[in-house]
């Protein structure tokens, strides 16, 4: 029996990266003889037992192979006789096909420390590359693996890297294949929502744009593509490259997944809008809002983000022209965004909506005002109440109203500005 510490583990320790989390595989050895050492059986489809002190992940080296098209389409071979080399070779690019050898015949918690490295496949000579490369040919029977190049191109985007030629050809033959149309939607969701989580979450779309799964996948976002915007607001123009920076600004303005979501899906109804009234974009916000909805129920994406990117979609014209708006339409803002209620939330519009006003070329760096002023303006209406008195001679209705009133005059006290 021997054990590996294998894949990403191995990956950020060379690229200097703070590892998070450990995987291992077991060489030679049965399922009874890690129960036989204490480890906890949970793996499903093939043998993963959990460490009873570490609680980590090790798996029996094991085979698959495609049966039927989709993601679920795999039988698993798994046995002592299984090298580490050929379970190296079922995995998806050669940076996470790489293991390292720990010392000793059975594993404990003492043995846990890391030793020679093995790379088969040349994983280290791409890490030093900053290529992303396909391990063989077996890449093309899980399309998952589109998803995740995509989402490794967009996490190391910083660092350098970029998807190798040859695995960008393999990519677009999958997809031409209709490898991407097979894709599992829980799957997808799950691949692109540790994407957005990402500091380029951006280059995940353009990957899947290159290799053409962006068409298959998210059509809704491929159809902005070639779509003009008023040259005056949008100098970059086209609105598949605007949503592009949107989203690049969202990231640098927030960690939440949830507003780089809003951010990408808060102009999809631009591609609805007629090819004769190009570039302008009258009512596009009111008819991204059934596309949002459309794209979240294919992808079973979670409510909270699917709220956000449609009060995102329909508000940001709104928010954007805080500065001209009454008190009035202010309160009506606050009260249908549920403002007063959700203050949290409402803040994360706000900051994709200065995505929106920021992700423009040559905009980048310009002060959003609004923002502050509408957070400013959240702040003085939620504070008002009604004194004894008022609530006294006051009944029902009227009482909303009072409210209502000495909400628009606190409103009307807050001045635009930094």
């Amino acid at each position: 029996m021997q054990v590996y510490l294998v894949g990403g583990a191995v990956r950020d320790r060379l690229l200097g990266l703070p590892v998070r989390e450990r995987d291992w595989v077991v060489v030679g050895a049965r399922p009874e003889e890690l129960q036989a050492q204490g480890y906890l059986p949970v793996g499903r489809d093939f043998p993963v037992f959990l460490h009873p002190q570490t609680r980590e992940e090790y798996a029996l080296a094991r085979l698959e192979r495609k049966v039927a098209p989709g993601y679920r389409g795999f039988t698993t071979q798994f046995s002592p006789d299984v090298t580490l080399e050929e379970d190296l070779r079922r995995r998806d690019l050669t940076i996470n096909a790489m293991a390292e050898s720990i010392s000793g015949e059975t594993i404990s918690t003492e043995s846990l420390s890391t030793g020679t490295l093995i790379d088969p496949y040349g994983g280290q000579r791409d890490l030093q590359a900053r290529q992303l490369r396909h391990v063989s040919e077996a890449f093309v029977e899980d399309p998952v693996r589109i998803l995740r190049v995509a989402r490794f191109a967009a996490r190391f985007a910083d660092l350098g890297f970029r998807v190798a030629d040859e695995t960008r050809e393999l990519m677009k033959r999958m997809v031409a294949s209709g490898e991407a149309a097979a894709l599992v939607p829980e799957r997808v969701w799950q691949e692109t929502d540790r994407a957005l989580a990402t500091a380029r979450p951006e280059v995940f779309f353009e990957v899947l744009r290159d290799c053409g799964a962006l068409a298959v996948i998210f059509p809704e976002i491929d159809a902005l593509f070639g779509v003009p915007q008023p040259p005056k607001w949008h100098p970059e123009i086209d609105t598949g490259v605007h949503v592009m920076m949107v989203l690049r600004c969202a990231a640098k303005l927030s960690l939440s997944p949830a507003v780089r979501f809003a951010a990408l899906m808060h102009d999809l109804g631009k591609a609805g809008t007629p090819s004769d009234r190009w570039p302008s974009h009258h009512g596009h916000e009111e008819l991204g809002v059934p596309l949002i909805g459309a794209l979240a129920d294919r992808l079973r994406v979670p409510n909270e983000y699917r709220e956000l990117a449609v009060l995102t979609s329909r508000h940001h014209g709104v928010v954007h022209r805080a500065a001209e708006l009454r008190p009035a339409t202010v309160v009506e803002l606050l009260e249908k965004t549920d403002a007063f209620r959700r203050p949290e939330r409402f803040n994360e519009l706000l900051l994709a909506c200065e995505a929106d006003a920021r992700g423009r070329a040559g905009f980048e760096d310009r002060e959003y005002p609004q923002a502050n002023y509408l957070r400013r303006a959240r702040e003085a209406a939620a504070a008002v109440v009604l004194d004894e008195g008022e609530r006294a001679e006051l009944k029902g209705p009227a009482i909303g109203e009072r409210i209502r009133r000495k909400r628009l005059a606190a409103v009307a006290t807050i001045k635009m500005g930094p």
